[in-house]
């Protein structure tokens, strides 16, 4: 059997991803108490379905704290699990909050949103430690479906090499293991010709492969990347994902990105992700 366990912040599309599963063909049940995984594991593979996915939060209550142990055990029977943790900002999640009229599972009538943004993290903190992190702060609906999507089609015995490009402007990807920074280089945002395109574009690639700069960057990056990818495989690691900032997200950190991406992909399972793109 594979299952799917899908948590992570309220708000941050749990249930958008739950639907994308469903669609797909998995058997899905959404706000399971963590107490009752495997229970619910052993009755639906004894009945036959093969792909499940679960949906399990802090509306677990106490019982959260046995998620980790009972994801474990189920890995140790020999089930194929994959943890997908969604999370944002808690700007983010205000927002979305204040927009939907929502209350928050963890509103007892004595805590801003905000503190009970904070208390819902630290409840969290163990189960996103472990598993697939995904940063839906600036994600549209469909761009998180299609990004699920591709998740869904990975070779789970591999590990899975991200490359994300993003903008600082709008801050930092949470899903980051490994940011870096490529300011420093030549910003062809400020050609105007070279303006409304992106580094996919074939003028800004040549804008940037005739920057000495750019070359010796690229290179230290993937030689470090390189370098330290055997380890965080022995980590038995089932995802990497390497950040690329520029100012906008749309020139450099793009051109990076995809360069490494080209670099790796004979390598590794890679995916590329254009955040401020998409």
């Amino acid at each position: 059997m594979q299952l799917i366990l899908i948590s992570g912040l309220s708000g941050s599309g749990k249930s958008i991803a739950l639907n994308v599963l469903e669609d797909g063909g998995y058997y899905c049940v959404d706000n399971l108490p963590a107490s009752l995984l495997q229970d619910t594991i052993d009755f639906l593979d004894e009945s036959g379905y093969d792909h499940v996915a679960v949906s399990i939060d802090v509306r677990s209550g106490k019982s959260l704290n046995q998620l980790p142990h009972h994801i474990l055990e189920l890995k140790q029977r020999g089930i194929d699990v994959r943890v997908l943790f969604l999370e944002a900002h808690t700007d983010t999640l205000v927002k979305r909050f204040s927009e939907t009229r929502r209350r928050h599972p963890l509103s007892t009538g004595d805590r801003s949103l905000t503190e009970c943004i904070k208390l819902e993290r630290e409840m969290l903190d163990d189960i996103g430690e472990s598993s697939h992190r995904i940063d839906t702060s600036e994600l549209s609906s469909n761009t998180l479906r299609a990004w699920i999507k591709d998740i869904i089609a990975l070779d789970r015995s591999r590990l899975t090499l991200l490359f994300q490009s993003f903008g600082f402007k709008h801050g930092i990807p949470l899903d980051a293991d490994l940011v870096f920074d490529v300011r420093c280089l030549p910003n062809p945002h400020y050609d105007k010709n070279l303006q409304p395109l992106t580094g996919r574009d074939a003028p800004v690639i040549a804008f940037l492969e005739n920057i000495p700069d750019a070359h010796y960057m690229l290179t230290d990056i993937r030689d470090y990347v390189e370098k330290w990818l055997p380890c965080f495989i022995r980590d038995n690691r089932n995802y990497l994902t390497v950040a690329i900032g520029c100012t906008g997200g749309q020139h450099r950190s793009v051109y990076f990105s995809e360069k490494l991406a080209e670099y790796f992909h004979d390598q590794q399972q890679v995916l590329v992700r254009h955040r401020e793109l998409s």
